[in-house]
């Protein structure tokens, strides 16, 4: 099968290799040239994934009989109905469905709509008018930009907004930017990540992960599009029980269902969850309409059974439950990034990565936003290199992501607390605390 990979990061080559152990011919659409997914693929285009309609034509070009979408950004252009309209399946929502990540308002409204569980309280704001007061009265607030902002888009009250007055200024800038801004209430517990797959019907889980979104170690410091995360081999985490995932799951078939309802067409795609365990429950920070990055580099090298399978089903209507069986290991990603990511980027300086050695120490990694020129690696202003530990326990996982780590050289910066025995007890501790 010809199958169309559309994206360049660490992401889209965990994709790609993951499906590349089936029998496929991988084709592969990237703004920048990236070494791992351009190694595995017969044919790459180097393109805007966002420029759509050139995407399609390269598409129906080469005869591609099923695409993937990767990143958020061609979504919200509607990628998936353009290549549709060429005859081309993707695994991925239409940009209809799409706004369950790209319009954070509609998301919420969505919820509050057909009773689903787990939202906040919340208004939307087309203008400063009101906004002020509504922070008063909500005492913590949570500032949302209505549009896609790469992971960045969100500040909280007491941690990146020192007072209403900035609270004030940054929806005033979410407005101008987006044409709306959410505003509503602080959640205070643990994050974490359920990436799901539908076909518009049935929704199926995988093994929990927790992001780290700030730059520095101890969780500070600016928001990034992630620094790295972890899975524990019960598939869930060491804060979290059960109920927590149910609750979980519960939300995004909901949510599954209500789509279907509200945009008169099924979602055929990733149902990514971003949720936060706190003292009244599960809730929801927001939905994402692709796998997490870099939680998906958690996830797939754990998958026993066959993701070509499982994305055919998407397309078709045909998932089952227990199609994606995961095996029962502990994952541990950590980031490679240019130094003053996340602030001021020093981009373009020489990146040396020891393929080789990484894969000695048991490790897998994945090429991120680098430029190859001439058989050399190069940093962007942007993540260059995720690597992940597996093993039977956390700390067995994050040692050879740690050791894999010294196998990278250059103008680079990683967070090392990541995974570590001391990070996640802080956070069980935490987690005690807050549900008493």
């Amino acid at each position: 099968m010809k199958v169309l990979m559309v994206g360049g990061g660490a992401r889209e080559h965990c994709i790609a290799s993951t499906l590349a152990k089936e029998d496929i011919e991988l084709y592969s659409v990237m703004k920048n040239k990236n070494p791992g997914l351009a190694k595995l693929s017969k044919e790459f285009f180097l393109v805007p994934e966002t420029e759509v309609e050139k995407v399609s034509d390269w598409a129906k070009s080469q005869n591609i009989e099923m695409a993937v979408i990767g990143p958020e950004g061609p979504l919200e252009k509607g990628i998936v109905d353009e290549l549709f309209s060429v005859g081309i399946p993707s695994v991925g929502p239409s940009k209809s469905c799409a706004r369950l990540e790209t319009s954070k308002s509609f998301t919420r409204q969505l919820l509050e709509k057909y009773n689903i569980p787990g939202n906040p309280e919340f208004k939307v704001f087309n203008s400063r008018e009101g906004v002020k007061e509504y922070m008063e009265e909500l005492g913590e607030f949570v500032v949302k930009d209505e549009g896609l902002c790469g992971g960045k888009g969100v500040k909280l009250s007491g941690e990146h907004l020192a007072n209403v007055k900035e609270g004030l200024e940054y929806a005033k800038h979410c407005i101008h930017k987006s044409g709306a801004a959410v505003v509503e209430e602080k959640f205070v517990g643990e994050e974490f990540s359920l990436q799901c797959l539908s076909d518009g019907k049935t929704v199926i889980g995988s093994p929990l992960a927790q992001d780290h979104k700030r730059a520095f170690e101890g969780d500070k410091g600016p928001n990034t599009g992630g620094m790295g995360s972890y899975s524990d081999s019960n598939h869930l985490l060491p804060f979290l029980s059960h109920d927590d995932y149910d609750a979980a799951i519960d939300i995004t078939q909901k949510a599954c269902k209500a789509l279907n309802e509200e945009c008169g067409e099924p979602y055929k795609g990733v149902m990514y969850g971003g949720f936060i365990a706190t003292k009244k429950g599960v809730r929801l920070v927001e939905f994402n309409a692709r796998y997490g990055d870099p939680e998906v580099l958690n996830i797939l090298p754990l998958l026993e059974t066959s993701l070509l399978d499982i994305f055919i089903a998407v397309i078709d209507g045909n998932l089952k439950p227990g199609m994606a069986k995961y095996s029962n290991r502990a994952t541990v990603c950590k980031y490679v990034v240019p130094k003053g990511y996340g602030i001021k980027s020093e981009a373009g300086y020489p990146l040396e990565v020891n393929e080789t050695a990484i894969r000695k120490v048991g490790a897998q990694f994945y090429y991120a936003a680098v430029n190859e020129e001439e058989g050399k690696l190069f940093t962007t202003t942007s993540r260059s290199l995720g690597v992940v530990g597996i093993g039977g326990t956390l700390s067995d996982a994050e040692a050879k992501a740690e050791r894999a780590l010294g196998h990278v050289k250059g103008n680079i910066f990683m967070r090392h607390d990541i995974g570590t025995a001391e990070a996640i007890k802080r956070k069980i501790e935490r987690m005690k605390d807050i549900r008493g």
